[in-house]
């Protein structure tokens, strides 16, 4: 089967080869599932270079976080041969050999059912980005925001899980602001239905004081660091923030003031050890609620031989949208 192998060099660094690998050497599962779609996403860019982004740790290894598939073969009662699946999380592509093969072996545990009306490619379309944005959007519901409370900020609105909360967010009727650090990409983020472009440099200035002006309702930030100190202090009371990423440093360079004084509530997203039930909740989400049309409008589709330079150019920001691998 053919596979995009990261192998070790004499000196110590990882490099990429494509060639054909034998079944035998895929790592224990009990389902064996053939892969349809993967997808890039940045922790794919780490893992495809040469130091790993220190997620991989035993070599050779097989990247690729999400795959969408058929089941070939199951020792599990809850998936049968014919069986179309969906993985996201569970460290799969950075422990666990991933989706860059055309074949995965993986515990059933981890897989979900795809939802009706969703075919492969549309889930890996979605894939762990979209997984994540609404996953993003879910927690910012279950804490109270519906459209009338007002605006939704999406930080990093250019990149993938920015990229599928904007077109989601529209779509349930929120007014969207969409941050981005690339001017030129304002008519894109305004198709997926941003009501407002905000330049990066207007959030991203230094905090000056604990809070500012009550502004947003809720918040999808994928950035982190000091644009989060600064957005948290221009929520309005009772707002959420769904954390997803950490581009800009896991530093919080804030205070306890907007939580005590305006109730913010600031919610974390990890899309690796999701619960099951939340994870089909998730995906039965997006299957209804995320517009696939506006999802066509940001995805590429390359092959195995493109990764290695896109993998360098989404660690450097140039990617834009959702890129995904046809197996």
């Amino acid at each position: 089967m053919k596979a995009l192998v990261m192998e070790q060099t004499a000196e110590g660094l990882a490099e990429p080869h494509i060639k054909d690998i034998s079944e035998d050497l895929l790592p224990e599962g009990d389902v064996t599932v053939k892969v349809e779609y993967s997808t890039l996403n940045y922790k794919d860019g780490l893992c495809l270079s040469p130091k790993g982004g220190g997620l991989v740790r035993h070599y050779p290894h097989v990247p690729g976080i999400d795959f969408a598939g058929t089941v070939e073969r199951s020792d599990s009662p809850e998936f049968h041969p014919g069986d179309k699946v969906v993985l996201t999380g569970w460290r799969v592509g950075e422990v666990h050999w991933g989706g860059y093969a055309e074949k995965a072996r993986v515990k059933s545990d981890w897989l979900v059912p795809l939802p009706e009306g969703l075919s492969t490619r549309q889930a890996m379309a979605v894939g762990t980005a979209g997984f994540t944005a609404m996953l993003a959007v879910m927690a910012l519901e279950d804490h109270g925001l519906t459209p009338d409370k007002g605006p939704v900020l999406v930080t990093g609105a250019s990149g993938g899980v920015g990229s599928v909360a904007t077109a989601i967010l529209a779509h349930l009727g929120y007014e969207v602001a969409a941050v981005t650090g690339r001017p030129a990409g304002a008519g894109y983020l305004k198709s997926l239905g941003a009501s407002r472009i905000v330049a990066r440099e207007e959030i991203a200035e230094t905090v000056k004081r604990p809070l500012e002006s009550e502004t947003w309702a809720g918040c999808v930030d994928a950035v982190g660091g000091a644009m989060l100190a600064r957005i948290l202090g221009q929520m309005k009371y009772g707002g959420s923030v769904a954390a997803v990423g950490l581009a800009g440093g896991a530093d919080l360079p804030t205070s306890v003031i907007p939580f005590l004084l305006r109730g913010v509530n600031l919610l974390g997203i990890d899309s690796v050890m999701q619960p099951k039930e939340n994870r089909i909740r998730c995906w039965n989400r997006i299957a209804i609620d995320l517009p696939m049309e506006k999802l066509e409008e940001m995805v590429q589709s390359v092959t195995l031989e493109d990764l290695p330079a896109l993998g360098a150019a989404i660690l450097k920001g140039g990617v834009k949208g959702r890129v995904l691998v046809e197996l």
